[in-house]
C-alpha cells in the first residue's frame, strides 16, 4: 500500500496545488487554459513521439488493446445513459450527456501520468496506442447520439453521419496527439537512429508533461462546480470509477493481454471523468451540470478508488 501510494497520492496532489493557487488568486483561471495548451499541443505530443519512435511492441497488435478498452466504454455508457433516462426519469439529452460522463476518462491530464509512474514505458506504448483513437471514437459517437437525441426531442436539423466524420476527420488531421502518433511509428519503423540533440530537446520536455498536466487540470477545475442533479453525477461517479475499470479488466483477461498493457488500461479507465463531456454539453447547451458535477466529484473521490485499483492490480 505505501508503494501504491507513493505512486498515486502525487497525482491527485498536483491536481490539488493547481486547483489551489487559482482559488488563492496566485493565478487567473486563464492562465491554466494557456498551460492545457501547452500541454496538449508540445508536452504531451513530445512524450508520445519519444515512446513510440524508441518502442519495441514485440509485434503485439493494437486491435484487442482498442477492443479491451471500448467494450468497457460501451458496456458503461450504455449503462449510465439507461439509468439516467428510466431510473432518473430524464429526457434522452440529458442521457447522452450521462453516459459520456460515465465512459470518457481522463486519459491524457491525468491517465498518461499515472500509468507513466506505476506501469512505466510498455505502460506508456499502451496509453500512446490508445490515445490514436480514444478522442476521435468517443467525440463522434457522443455528436451523433447528441444530434439524433437533439433531432427526436427539438425537431431540429440533424446532420449525417457523414457531415460528422468529415468534420472529425478534418480535426484529426490537425490534432497534435494524432500528428505525434503518426510520426513516433514512421520513426519507429525507419530504423533511423534518433539524433542526441533532438533526443535531449525531447527528454526535457516529456519529462515536464506529466506534472504540467496535472496543474493545468486543477487549474481547470475551478470552472466545474458541483450543483445540481447531484444524484445523477453521483451515480455517474461510481459507473466512472468502478464499474469502467471492472469492464475493462475482465475484457483484458478474456482477450488474453500482457500484464503491463492490462494494468495500464485498467489504471487508466479508472481514472475521473474527462473534461470534454462538460464541452460536449456546453456545445449542445445542455447537461452542464451533470457532467461538470461528475467531473469534480469523480476528481474528489479519485484518489480513493485509483489507489485502491492501483493495489489490485499490484
Amino acid at each position: 500500500m505505501y508503494a501504491v501510494a507513493v505512486n498515486v497520492a502525487p497525482i491527485f496532489l498536483l491536481i490539488l496545488i493547481g486547483w489551489v493557487t487559482v482559488k488563492v488568486k496566485l493565478f487567473k483561471a486563464e492562465a491554466g487554459d494557456v498551460l492545457s495548451d501547452f500541454v496538449f499541443k508540445i508536452a504531451v505530443p513530445a512524450l508520445i513521439f519519444r515512446t513510440l519512435a524508441t518502442a519495441d511492441f514485440h509485434g503485439a497488435s493494437p486491435f484487442k488493446l482498442w477492443l479491451t478498452y471500448f467494450t468497457g466504454v460501451a458496456i458503461t455508457w450504455a449503462a449510465g445513459q439507461l439509468v439516467t433516462r428510466h431510473v432518473f426519469k430524464q429526457e434522452l439529452r440529458i442521457g447522452v450527456i450521462a453516459g459520456i460522463s460515465s465512459a470518457f476518462a481522463n486519459n491524457i491530464f491525468i491517465g498518461l501520468p499515472l500509468v507513466g509512474r506505476s506501469v512505466g514505458s510498455d505502460g506508456i506504448v499502451a496509453i500512446s496506442i490508445l490515445l490514436a483513437v480514444h478522442l476521435p471514437i468517443m467525440m463522434i459517437a457522443g455528436t451523433i447520439l447528441m444530434e439524433n437525441a437533439s433531432h427526436k426531442v427539438t425537431g431540429g436539423e440533424k446532420r449525417g453521419t457523414l457531415a460528422v466524420l468529415r468534420q472529425v476527420g478534418r480535426n484529426l488531421v490537425q490534432n497534435p496527439l494524432v500528428i505525434a502518433v503518426v510520426l513516433g511509428l514512421c520513426f519507429n519503423l525507419s530504423g533511423l537512429p534518433m539524433p542526441l540533440v533532438m533526443m535531449t530537446v525531447i527528454d526535457q520536455i516529456s519529462a515536464i508533461a506529466g506534472p504540467t498536466a496535472l496543474i493545468s487540470l486543477g487549474m481547470a477545475l475551478t470552472k466545474y462546480p458541483i450543483r445540481g442533479n447531484l444524484r445523477i453525477a453521483v451515480t455517474m461517479t461510481a459507473f466512472k470509477l468502478i464499474l469502467l475499470p471492472a469492464c475493462v479488466w475482465v475484457a483484458a483477461h478474456a482477450l488474453g493481454l500482457s500484464p503491463a498493457w492490462t494494468a495500464a488500461l485498467v489504471l487508466t479507465s479508472c481514472v475521473p471523468t474527462g473534461i470534454n463531456s462538460w464541452l460536449l454539453a456546453n456545445r449542445f447547451g445542455i447537461g452542464h451540470s451533470v457532467a461538470a458535477s461528475t467531473i469534480s466529484i469523480s476528481t474528489l473521490f479519485g484518489v480513493l478508488t485509483v489507489s485502491a485499483w492501483a493495489w489490485l492490480l499490484s
